[in-house]
């Protein structure tokens, strides 16, 4: 069964807290009830216990999706990993969450409004033969504290690009799933439908965005940092931009889980209502389309 859930990222932003730090999360939670969200991902204005955290969504008849966990996995094994995070793994099975959010942050620079995407970490050959058991037996833990780990390629990262997805998906085991991005996959160069048909029995979790071409090639052309990109527009919601959506869906038809809409933008130039609901209008349309809702 398909759900459609929204990152709080729409609204405020985590990495710039002052993006949208003005927006009261009761803001947040009614608007997303009203356009038809399900469930909600986590974010930095939520509360910080399982409880409180099922309690405040069920008050806006919403429930938890999971949030986003940074791994340091080139620097320490999968047993330092898991104790690292023993507090996020009980917040998100507390709360309801089956998925645990997963992105490889050594040396990141997305957080960094300073740093243009050109600097961002490329793992040493070393680097890729520590990282990738690692992160399958750090999955292989998880999978045993009750949680799937999907992993989150992020502009920015050491998993960026297709041929570092590709490898990433090659070097590790069955219980590594791949959380799809369609914007940060077709912002570096991706191909999404090609990463959902590949990929498609190992796929846990989507993440939906749609990327402005225009705004895109600017980035690229004037070495722009991740944040900079972000708040000039580089990202909208589905349907408003370039990715095909409607064979992204027919490419993985058994697919049963979340789709979120998680497109980071300013709400001082982009109405978080306004286009939440038109991402969610457009996606159910093309959900409808791919046959993946009645």
């Amino acid at each position: 069964m398909i759900r459609i859930g929204a990152n709080p990222i729409c609204w405020s932003n985590d990495d710039m807290i002052e993006i949208g730090g003005d927006i009261p999360l009761e803001q947040c939670l009614s608007e997303a009830k009203a356009i038809g969200i399900e469930g909600m991902e986590l974010g930095n204005k939520f509360p910080k216990t399982a409880d409180a955290l099922k309690a405040k969504l069920a008050d806006f008849g919403l429930v938890f999706v999971s949030g986003w966990y940074s791994t340091f996995l080139i620097d320490r094994d999968a047993e330092a990993e898991l104790e690292a995070a023993r507090e996020a793994i009980a917040l998100r099975k507390g709360a309801g969450a089956e998925v645990l959010i997963v992105c490889e942050c050594t040396r990141t620079v997305h957080g960094h409004k300073a740093a243009p995407l050109s600097t961002r970490p490329v793992m040493s050959e070393a680097e890729w033969a520590r990282f990738l058991p690692r992160l399958t037996r750090f999955a292989e833990l998880v999978e045993a504290e009750g949680l799937r780990l999907v992993y989150h390629h992020h502009m920015g990262t050491v998993v960026q690009t297709e041929a570092e997805i590709d490898r990433l998906m090659a070097g590790t085991g069955p219980a590594v799933r791949l959380l799809l991005d369609t914007g940060h996959a077709t912002w570096a160069g991706a191909d999404p439908v090609r990463l959902a048909r590949l990929y498609a029995p190992r796929i846990g979790h989507v993440h939906c965005k749609d990327v402005r071409a225009a705004v895109r090639a600017r980035a690229e052309a004037e070495d722009w940092s991740f944040l900079t990109a972000v708040l000039e527009g580089v990202y909208t919601v589905p349907g408003d931009g370039t990715v095909d959506y409607v064979s992204v869906f027919r490419a993985i038809p058994d697919y049963a889980g979340w789709v979120v809409i998680e497109a980071e933008q300013d709400p001082k130039k982009a109405d978080p209502k306004t286009y939440v609901s038109l991402g969610y209008r457009n996606l159910t349309g093309f959900l409808r389309e791919a046959g993946q809702l009645a």
